[in-house]
């Protein structure tokens, strides 16, 4: 196991960036403040990924929270007293959106696993992993219109819509609702809800399952999906050209029916 620490100031907090084998952890860690997000930890983010990004090997990323009590309870709201004008919450809003965007297009699956609150830029980090994880009780919203009086981007919106529904983006943001997520499991937004004592065992098994699928499957459909998001019928002729022309395209041919799993090499 390697880990590095992208910073170490505990005002600031940080994100530490662990491999284990073919799993990468990225923790938020600033426990004191349910791991609200500083500038500083945005930017640790965009490193971590690009990190991520540079090492071969790896199958997954999970995402999660220090302490217990918070996935990530927003973005810290004392930096919001330096704002002068309207075009600081453009650059804001900007800023976070390109660290999405970044999450979004990272080379592998990624997995959030909540515990305690998703609120606000935590909702958007978790809303942008391929699959979340949430411990009983835990809250998921972005209760803007009942706290800071601020607004999301439009690219921030239709994540959440894409991901809810539109009917949930008002609960959360018109009506100010933080719905559990044993509320958000039933319409698919989780993969599971389990106990908290249950869930580094079940995060476990999903690493497992994900780290034994095709990587350039996973790949190829994740960049697809992503694709849909900004065109109805995006040209993925590429995609399709990578996979059917891998190696791992022919190792499944070839292992298929043969009753031994292909052993992907991610190529």
């Amino acid at each position: 196991m390697s880990g590095a620490a992208t910073r170490r100031d505990d005002a600031a907090g940080q994100v530490r960036l662990t491999i284990d084998n073919e799993v990468a952890w990225i923790v938020f860690d600033r426990p004191q403040a349910r791991n609200a997000m500083t500038w500083q930890m945005y930017r640790d983010l965009e490193e971590a990924i690009g990190r991520i990004d540079a090492t071969p090997g790896l199958r997954v990323a999970v995402l999660r929270g220090a302490g217990g009590q918070a996935f990530v309870a927003g973005t810290d709201i004392a930096q919001f007293r330096d704002f002068r004008s309207g075009e600081d919450g453009v650059a804001y809003e900007r800023g976070i959106d390109r660290c999405i965007a970044r999450l979004e297009e990272i080379r592998v699956p990624t997995v959030a696993v909540v515990e305690g609150w998703a609120v606000g830029g935590g909702l958007a980090i978790a809303n942008a992993c391929d699959v979340r994880v949430a411990a009983a009780g835990a809250r998921f919203g972005v209760p803007i219109a009942r706290t800071l009086g601020n607004c999301l981007s439009a690219a921030n919106l239709a994540r959440l819509e894409r991901a809810l529904g539109v009917s949930w983006v008002k609960r959360m943001t018109l009506l100010a609702e933080m719905p559990a997520a044993e509320d958000l499991a039933g319409i698919g937004y989780l993969h599971a809800v389990v106990p908290a004592g249950e869930l580094d065992a079940a995060v476990g098994r999903l690493c497992q399952r994900l780290c034994g699928h095709a990587p350039v499957t996973l790949a190829v459909t994740r960049e697809a999906l992503r694709r849909l998001g900004a065109d109805p019928v995006p040209d993925i002729a590429d995609l399709i050209r990578r996979c059917y022309g891998s190696e791992d395209f022919h190792r499944g041919v070839a292992a298929f029916g043969t009753g031994v799993p292909a052993q992907w090499e991610g190529r």
